[in-house]
């Protein structure tokens, strides 16, 4: 299945970079929810993270805070990690793995070296826990059904490939 990044590239043109901020903050800290990856930010405490997504000129940025990415309505970063909506797809769907993007210099990190390297090593780690996260949300027998449920779907749909 091709899904087109055009209209995503135009949501972001859209928004203001804090709505995205805020979108997107959301929704990690919902999916971070019973995720070993949860943990790993608590190291990031304070620390304001900018994504760039390049080719759509926004650059939300976000603060750790007690284990949650929240938006940041302070200006500038820490770290900042750039490129285009494209790599943050392949990125995000685990369709490339970050240090091949990284290498490739398809996606870029400067600012504070430290903060870089942990959040770099967090990407490398990253592995959705379907059965943990359910867990999390719904309790652990409304959990188990739910990712019994989520992972027969998701056997019965096609790759996913981004335009």
């Amino acid at each position: 299945m091709l899904l087109p990044l055009a209209p995503v590239s135009a949501l972001l043109r859209a928004l203001p970079d804090q709505a995205h901020a805020r979108l997107l903050s959301a929704t990690l800290n919902h999916l971070m929810q019973g995720q070993q990856f949860a943990v790993g930010l608590l190291e990031l405490e304070g620390q304001r993270i900018c994504l760039a997504v390049t080719d759509a000129g926004r650059a939300p940025v976000f603060l750790v805070r007690n284990g949650h990415v929240v938006a940041s309505g302070e200006p500038g970063w820490d770290v900042r990690i750039a490129g285009r909506l494209e790599d943050f797809a392949l990125l995000a769907s685990r369709r490339e793995d970050p240090d091949t993007l990284f290498f490739q210099r398809r996606l870029s990190i400067e600012g504070d070296t430290a903060t870089g390297l942990h959040l770099k090593n967090l990407l490398d780690a990253l592995e959705f826990d379907l059965d943990g996260h359910c867990e999390a949300v719904l309790g652990p027998r409304a959990g188990n059904v739910a990712a019994a449920l989520a992972r027969g779907v998701h056997a019965r749909l096609p790759a996913i490939r981004f335009s």
